[in-house]
């Protein structure tokens, strides 16, 4: 089994290649996103400690955890984002390679990918068996934003901002897959770089 990671700035293309990957190919595919989502479960590792970091403010009436309260609590408060990054992404790094454990056993799943945009920055590049960047120029990438999120010109450079450079995508990576034309020509990219793998 070939251990894939995906990163890119916001706005690259990720979701809608791994839509297509998921599709075509013998895999797995875990965003890190959604996987820190159901660590925050009730009953699950993160939900008790952010309760207690957070405080009881931040739950729902159902006793879930209110995604809008906990980022209220949390905003400008550099520190405390620390500490909740601190049990989120170890919590999410476990559940990985839990995964990723019973897919190796799995003789049908030839390939695993994980997708996040912090990846490299999550010392990921210790565990995937390369590492993929996506690339999309940056007016390319403003574009989908403004029309796909709604974003306005204020999100989009605050956000990109925060995610690393250009120079270090490409330096951390094994591939770039360049997503700033059409999305059929990236997918060709795709489907060459995984020759070999069965199509389903």
């Amino acid at each position: 089994m070939r251990l894939i990671g995906i990163t890119g700035g916001v706005g690259a293309g990720k979701s809608e290649i791994l839509a297509y990957i998921g599709r075509h190919y013998k895999c797995e595919i875990y965003l890190a996103d959604q996987v820190a989502n159901e660590v925050k479960e009730p009953g699950q590792p993160c939900y008790a400690q952010l309760v207690e970091l957070l405080g009881p403010g931040i739950l729902a009436p159902d006793g879930k955890l209110d995604r809008a309260a906990m980022a209220a609590r949390i905003f400008g408060d550099r520190e405390l984002l620390q500490k909740v990054n601190g049990l989120i992404h170890p919590a999410v790094k476990t559940y990985l390679l839990e995964k990723i454990a019973l897919a190796r056993r799995n003789p049908e799943v030839e390939l695993f990918f994980i997708e996040a945009a912090l990846l490299i920055e999550a010392g990921y590049g210790e565990i995937v068996d390369e590492m993929w960047y996506v690339h999309a120029g940056e007016e390319v990438r403003r574009k989908r934003l403004m029309e796909s999120r709604g974003y306005d010109e204020s999100r989009i450079r605050q956000t990109m901002e925060n995610q690393l450079s250009e120079r270090l995508f490409r330096e951390k990576s094994d591939f770039v897959l360049d997503n700033s034309g059409s999305l059929e020509e990236c997918l060709r990219q795709v489907d060459e770089r995984l020759a070999g793998y069965t199509r389903v």
